[in-house]
């Protein structure tokens, strides 16, 4: 069974949506690890402030069918690929970490960059997977997110009832 680290992210609907990514990964995967909600403004473009968050899970499918899984529940969440890159998101699912692979090929980036560049990505791996070792840089996500500078973006767990 591999680890599995997700990162979920949406700014239209996003109550909604976060609800149903959370949802649908549940009904591939079976239990997950959730971290807290936070709020971050948009990055890369002017537009509503995002939900986010972090997901653990386990599974045996191999890390290019979790990839696809991945893709199609965003499409089936209303996701348009058909916008700018930084652009506003109805669902945004992104493969962060596929056990301790490091991959880049076939427009697959594992770990993703985000992880180190993103308060809304690393401070929700960092409060699941405190003592998980980052594969490139080999430290801990909870020393990472000690060392990362936090007043580069405005960011803030928030209240969210999954039930």
């Amino acid at each position: 069974m591999a680890w599995v680290y997700i990162s979920l992210g949406s700014n239209i609907d996003r109550e909604a949506l976060t609800r149903a990514g959370v949802v649908a990964l549940r009904a591939l995967y079976g239990e997950l690890v959730l971290s807290s909600v936070y709020e971050s403004e948009a990055v890369g473009f002017k537009g509503d402030s995002f939900y986010n968050m972090v997901i653990g899970l386990q599974t045996t499918d191999d890390v290019f069918k979790v990839a696809q899984a991945l893709r199609l529940i965003e499409d089936e969440h209303g996701r348009d690929r058909s916008g700018p890159r930084f652009s506003s998101r109805t669902l945004d699912l992104d493969l962060l970490l596929y056990d301790d692979f490091i991959i880049n090929e076939k427009k697959l980036q594992i770990p993703r960059d985000e992880i180190l560049q993103r308060a809304f990505v690393l401070w929700p791996m960092a409060e699941i997977a405190p003592d998980r070792v980052h594969p490139e840089v080999n430290k801990r996500y909870a020393q990472l997110w000690d060392e990362f500078d936090k007043e580069k973006e405005k960011l803030q767990p928030i209240a969210f009832d999954f039930s």
